[in-house]
């Protein structure tokens, strides 16, 4: 069967069930909103602890990752990714995610071929990219007349 760009077209719009853009974008901002508030919460809370400004953030951050891995871990962080799509991509959760699915989903080949090979199969280009920007920047940056304060 030979189908036109126009046939095509209808049918792949007979197939596809219209997304709910509005309710969809509801779901993102109010978790990713609830996921930076849980992180400020957290902060607050090592603050109250008597903790420094650096620990504080340092621990928020920390506890933001641990939290995303147990949840990707136990399954639950992809059933709010389902609902509430780019929400959940709030960069440290999201990155902590993208670092532990891997892992999980090729654990039975092993720790070295598995785990060890798979877990940045995803956040591997994150990390070299950034990387590699952020030295490139610093170049740029030191020969414009930033150079060492």
């Amino acid at each position: 069967m030979k189908l036109n760009a126009k046939e095509y077209d209808e049918m792949t719009k007979k197939a596809s069930p219209p997304s709910p853009v509005f309710t969809d974008c509801l779901w993102a901002f109010f978790v990713g909103g609830a996921i930076c508030c849980l992180g400020e919460g957290l902060s607050a809370l090592y603050e109250y602890l008597g903790l420094g400004e650096k620990q504080t953030a340092i621990l928020a951050s920390a506890s933001l990752v641990a939290l995303s891995a147990i949840t990707t871990a136990l399954g639950w962080y992809q059933k709010l990714a389902a609902k509430a799509g780019a929400g959940t991509l709030v960069p440290i959760t999201g990155f902590a995610n993208a670092v532990v699915s891997p892992a999980i989903e090729f654990k039975c080949e092993g720790f070295v071929t598995g785990v060890g090979a798979k877990m940045f199969i995803i956040a591997g280009p994150v990390i070299v990219y950034g990387v590699m920007s952020s030295a490139i920047y610093g170049v740029i940056y030191y020969f414009l007349g930033g150079g060492m304060a």
